[in-house]
């Protein structure tokens, strides 16, 4: 099963409410199940980006399903939430890079032009509040996204993000599902698609 398969199998299961079928036909009409993850880092590949956001769900799920999880820390969400927040926080990276050649020396010491990925942020909108910012069009009124959920996806670079490290870790605190997806995300990033892989 491909990655594409997977999302569109964990998506069409879980997200059910208003909007969703608006979302997945704007995503299926975008470059989201072909654009990278990164320029250089995480999942710097063609369909990255997907692959990623699907890492990101079974990481989330993964840790959700610990006791300690639901009985200490009162970490007990829908499996709706956990898909959209998972499947959909990095949204923000539709139609965000652009392929770009260079020039480098091959193994024979020629010249030789190379694709590479490049930002290209034609809504420069942040980051995680770009992908609220967008799915709040899909999802609204009855259905729009929940503090937790929004909260979540906008926080979920935790304090890699480049915002006020006091207002992350008020974030982190009062909702728990931020940290959840803040450490699938760098589970996801550092162990299954970087180069710790």
């Amino acid at each position: 099963m491909t990655a594409k398969d997977e999302f569109l199998t964990i998506y069409n299961e879980n997200i059910t409410r208003a909007g969703a079928d608006k979302c997945l036909d704007f995503l299926m009409k975008s470059d989201f199940f072909t654009a990278p993850a990164s320029t250089r880092y995480h999942g710097a590949s063609e369909g990255g980006l997907v692959q990623h956001s699907v890492n990101v769900y079974h990481c989330l799920k993964d840790y959700l399903s610990r006791p300690r999880t639901k009985e200490v820390y009162g970490m007990d969400y829908s499996d709706e939430t956990i898909a959209l927040v998972a499947l959909l926080h990095d949204v923000c990276k539709i139609g965000y890079y652009s392929v770009e050649y260079r020039n480098r020396k091959n193994d024979k010491g020629e010249w030789e032009k190379y694709p590479c990925y490049v930002v290209n942020d034609t809504l420069p909108y942040g980051h995680g509040e770009k992908s609220v910012y967008i799915l709040s069009g899909f999802f609204y009124g009855e259905s729009r996204l929940t503090r937790d959920e929004a909260f979540a996806i906008r926080y979920h670079m935790g304090f890699s993000g480049i915002e006020d490290k006091n207002s992350i870790g008020k974030a982190l605190e009062l909702y728990p599902l931020a940290l959840a997806l803040n450490v699938a995300d760098m589970e996801a990033s550092y162990y299954l698609e970087g180069s710790r892989k």
